[in-house]
């Protein structure tokens, strides 16, 4: 096979410095490299967590998010944690919101929902 692993995952966000402090600061993404690209009118900006290296593009020209119904493309990212409960609590003290903890119907595991700044759906499983 071709294909051997995901290299990069890719997401555009409108602030510079909301992404950069939820991605970095509370999720604890670290800093692989910042762009600026002023031809493209954005800011590139590599992340790393783990093996997983997230690509977030930073402009105020990309159109909003649809939302309900969701549209095609990235439905979200998921992250796989512990305990859902300790990583609510944690975001809740850093001023991001939960979903109600749910349990997933095919693997009968704690999950739930927050949100990054400009709205992606992003997910914590256990």
């Amino acid at each position: 096979m071709f294909f051997q692993k995901i290299h990069h995952i890719a997401v555009n966000a409108s602030n510079y410095q909301k992404t950069k402090d939820f991605y970095v600061d509370i999720l604890g993404f670290s800093i692989i490299r910042e762009n600026i690209r002023a031809e493209k009118n954005d800011i590139k900006l590599d992340l790393k967590l783990g093996l997983y290296e997230l690509e977030i593009f930073i402009s105020d020209v990309f159109p909003k998010r649809p939302s309900y119904p969701e549209a095609l493309g990235l439905r979200h990212l998921a992250f796989k944690v512990d305990d859902v409960e300790a990583v609510c609590a944690y975001l809740s003290n850093h001023g991001v919101l939960c979903e109600p903890i749910r349990i997933d119907d095919f693997t009968e595991e704690k999950m739930t929902f927050f949100f990054d700044p400009d709205g992606l759906p992003l997910e914590i499983h256990e």
